[in-house]
């Protein structure tokens, strides 16, 4: 059997597949904006500069104020949005519930995408949170316990959408193109959380809160027809493919097939310690990234005490770096294999290392440079953009040790990743309620300590060889 799956390169950056990259990159970045928005609208959702009315519903200024006084300019009435007395408990379990809802989609999602196709699974999920985002306003006027019902519904959409996405690169993604194209789909999550964060704040102030939902939520529907229309399961039914792709992506993939009956051996992966080492690697990933994500404009609103617009600006910032580092990841990571200056495992070690390590040693030494405007941007900076270098790393592994099921340990990974984000979320919004200082040191010494834990823990049971029990066997029928 004649085996050169790289005789034959097909087109890079003009092939359908780097256009599939853009576009899963798109479908990443609507949904994040859709996650995220909720961190930089709650900044004036519970301004406590505001007068408030009762928990669950919102003080009634706006109206009443623009019939007494017609005269007020109709931007003063926008954003004078609704305002609510959310504690920072409350704050954290809202926060927390999308996580819930992603986790108990992530497995059973990630299991039928491999069966019936990722396409329906992925464009259902993501235009279910669309609609869900649009709803969003009304269902905080109704009152809290519907937020949380909501953003727990979407955080199922969502989870159906995130575990699709590695069932349709089992099949497009060549072994040498993984992290490029991976990395390309995955940076629309860092790019999306720099722009809700950048423009959210504008949004907000020019045109009220509620704004910011329905914005991005209709995005996510119009993202939804450019899904169906143009995303395939498999390179072999898409309409508008080279031969000569087709061909290359075939060829690359030849040595790792796929059966169309497939059992999930779940005791062999109960037992297998690399996959351990990715789940761990997945909450320690997942626990500080979450934090960061969540909370951080609450915190330079708070530390640095900027308003909402400013707030949002500087929080954006962060993921600048995050996008551009999760690219440049996947491309030096391919270009040390391409090139076979490191092993696989070597480049997965390395760059989970970096991306574990740095942002933990950032974390520490931001309750010290507290009173420097500088350099505690700085350090927020670094962190998700250090962080996103784990793209390349422990993120993909499970397409090395067990591409057959991808998808579903996929599921099974960010789950952990999502208990971690569950658990430090509730833990944050708990510890910052004490003491606001010493709050959020134990907050940034606690999640370096699960890094490094995490760390340890893959770099020493990690590995990137196709494990015995995801290797295909032939069935023998009588």
């Amino acid at each position: 059997m004649d085996q050169k799956p790289t005789t034959r390169k097909g087109p890079d950056f003009c092939s359908l597949r780097y256009g599939l990259a853009l576009i899963m990159h798109f479908s990443n970045f609507t949904m994040i904006t859709q996650r995220v928005s909720l961190s930089i609208a709650i900044i004036a959702m519970v301004n406590s500069t505001q007068q408030h009315g009762p928990s669950n519903a919102s003080t009634q200024g706006p109206l009443a104020d623009s019939l007494h006084n017609p005269g007020r300019s109709t931007r003063e009435f926008n954003t004078r949005a609704s305002v609510y007395q959310w504690s920072p408990e409350t704050q954290g379990i809202i926060f927390s519930s999308i996580s819930y809802g992603i986790i108990l989609t992530l497995i059973p999602s990630g299991y039928l995408a491999g069966i019936f196709g990722a396409k329906q699974m992925l464009g259902a999920g993501l235009l279910i949170s669309s609609l869900l985002t649009l709803f969003t306003p009304l269902a905080a006027d109704v009152g809290v316990i519907l937020v949380i019902v909501v953003r727990t519904v979407q955080g199922m959409a969502q989870g159906m959408a995130w575990t699709g996405q590695f069932t349709i690169w089992a099949k497009w993604a060549p072994p040498l193109e993984r992290s490029k194209l991976t990395s390309i789909a995955g940076s629309g999550a860092a790019f999306g959380s720099f722009f809700i964060l950048c423009v959210g704040g504008l949004i907000s102030q020019a045109l009220g809160w509620p704004f910011i939902f329905y914005i991005f939520g209709s995005i996510g529907c119009v993202c939804c027809l450019l899904w169906f229309t143009v995303i395939y399961d498999d390179p072999t039914h898409h309409p508008c493919i080279s031969a000569r792709e087709k061909e290359h992506i075939v060829s690359s993939l030849a040595q790792q097939p796929s059966s169309p009956r497939r059992s999930v051996p779940i005791k062999a992966m109960v037992r297998c310690l690399p996959l351990w080492a990715i789940f761990t690697g997945f909450f320690s990933h997942f626990w500080l990234c979450t934090i960061i994500l969540t909370y951080l404009p609450t915190y330079i609103s708070t530390v640095l005490h900027v308003n909402i617009r400013e707030s949002g600006v500087l929080s954006s910032l962060p993921f600048i770096a995050a996008s551009s580092c999760t690219i440049l990841g996947g491309q030096l990571a391919d270009f040390l294999l391409s090139r076979k200056l490191l092993s696989l495992i070597a480049v997965r070690k390395l760059f989970s290392s970096l991306g574990l390590l740095l942002p933990s040693l950032c974390a520490v030494a931001l309750p010290f440079v507290a009173s420097s405007y500088t350099m505690t941007i700085a350090l927020l900076i670094l962190i998700p953009g250090t962080s996103n270098l784990c793209d390349s790393g422990f993120i993909i592994n499970t397409l090395d040790i067990a591409p057959r099921y991808a998808s579903f340990l996929m599921g099974i990974s960010r789950g952990f990743g999502l208990i971690a984000g569950i658990v430090s979320s509730t833990a944050t919004g708990f510890l910052i309620s004490q003491d606001s200082e010493s709050g959020w040191k134990n907050v940034f010494f606690l999640s370096a300590a699960v890094n490094m834990f995490g760390l340890i823990f893959y770099l020493t049971f990690g590995r990137a060889e196709i494990q015995e029990w995801a290797k295909e066997r032939t069935l023998t029928r009588l």
